[in-house]
């Protein structure tokens, strides 16, 4: 199963130290040059992912070939979200990690499989890998992540928590 990952899933999963559940549940992680910039060498996205990406031998850096169709996504979103969906096409990935708006109407204009951070914790949730998702989805808010009071109660719904 071949999976792309954009920057937003990396750092929200190590910003609460749940970084490890990308491999558990993928194996191996794709991501393009740009993600790699965002999450390990720019001081903009980076926050907690530095380390666990640049350490990371199960997340491989792939270069993009298609510059062209990465420019006119440019139009409508950031570069690593753009580079993200040229990768995922080009590589044929079975999963995208994303959790950005725009990046995730595109991938369904492609009929490209998304997944944000939050479907990650509860499908992990629902495997066993976690007990429980509410104390992982405080963990996001309290570092920042946006995450609207219906969002969080379909997910608990969903993962039989109250």
């Amino acid at each position: 199963m071949i999976v792309v990952s954009n920057t937003t899933p990396l750092i929200g999963l190590a910003s609460i130290q749940r970084f490890d559940l990308l491999r558990r549940l993928f194996g191996e992680i794709h991501i393009s040059k740009a993600v790699y910039d965002e999450a390990v060498t720019s001081g903009r996205e980076a926050g907690g992912a530095k380390r666990e990406v640049a350490e990371a031998g199960w997340i491989k850096t792939v270069e993009i070939y298609d510059r062209l169709a990465v420019e006119v996504l440019l139009d409508e979103m950031d570069l690593g979200e753009a580079e993200t969906i040229v990768l995922a096409r080009e590589i044929r990935a079975y999963w995208v990690l994303m959790d950005e708006k725009k990046g995730r109407r595109k991938l369904a204009q492609l009929g490209l499989n998304k997944i944000g951070t939050i479907g990650i914790l509860l499908k992990a949730q629902q495997l066993g890998l976690l007990s429980l998702i509410r104390p992982e989805l405080e963990k996001l808010q309290t570092q920042g992540f946006s995450i609207s009071q219906a969002v969080i109660d379909a997910v608990l719904k969903q993962a039989g928590e109250k």
